[in-house]
């Protein structure tokens, strides 16, 4: 069953709108001293909501700042280095890999080169106060070269149980297989091919933008996978 509807009834009578007007009357009596009151609460506590417009003003001229400033420093950092494709074929592996490396450096991250004998499938190895970790494979390849899945199957193997990485990603100046490409997109190992090397190394996008690398979020997947 539905609801009855209250329905007011109009007053009958002289005893009944006098009521009604005594209540309205101390309605609105009601109202003007909430009024009152309000205006002379903000009478006195001007002094106070002046500061809080003052300290808010204060709040965003300084994020205004701090965001002018960024700007500013990621132009430098960009500006710092850039490394062409050219420069990158022309190099052998160990270069390659070094160049990796500063690229990184100049993108905020502290980097070491580890690749060698017994690298366990990690090149360069960067830690970041906001990304946490990143495991860098390099594959230096000549011109026209492909790197295949069984190097994306390494990284994912090794990156989170042998290097502790939150981040795994593989840098070629060649190309990669449609496969390799696909696999590491379902497995959360990322790839940087011909094209995302002009724009990290050459453009001066850094890494963790380029790839949309998040805080922290994947070591636990990369665990799960030993």
């Amino acid at each position: 069953m539905g609801r009855k509807r209250v329905r007011l009834r109009r007053p009958r009578g002289a005893a009944e709108f006098l009521s009604a007007a005594v209540v309205a009357l101390a309605a609105l009596v009601l109202a003007v001293r909430m009024a009152a009151a309000a205006v002379g609460a903000l009478k006195d506590g001007w002094p106070f909501l002046l500061i809080l417009v003052l300290l808010a003003g204060a709040v965003g001229a300084w994020r205004i700042a701090r965001t002018v400033r960024g700007r500013r420093r990621d132009a430098v950092r960009r500006a710092a280095l850039r490394i062409t494709l050219a420069e990158f074929d022309a190099m052998d592996d160990r270069q390659f890999e070094y160049a990796l490396r500063d690229l990184l450096v100049r993108d905020g991250w502290s980097a070491r080169r580890v690749g060698g004998s017994g690298d366990q499938a990690s090149d360069v190895i960067s830690d970041h106060t906001q990304r946490g970790r990143i495991v860098v494979q390099a594959k230096h390849t000549r011109v026209g070269g492909k790197v295949g899945s069984s190097v994306m199957y390494a990284v994912k193997g090794t990156a989170g149980p042998a290097h502790q990485a939150d981040h795994a990603v593989v840098v070629t100046n060649g190309a990669f297989t449609r496969d390799a490409m696909a696999w590491g997109e379902r497995h959360s190992v990322h790839w940087v091919d011909r094209d995302r090397l002009r724009s990290w190394a050459q453009d001066g996008t850094a890494l963790h933008e380029l790839l949309g690398l998040s805080a922290r979020a994947r070591r636990a997947r990369f665990k799960r996978a030993a």
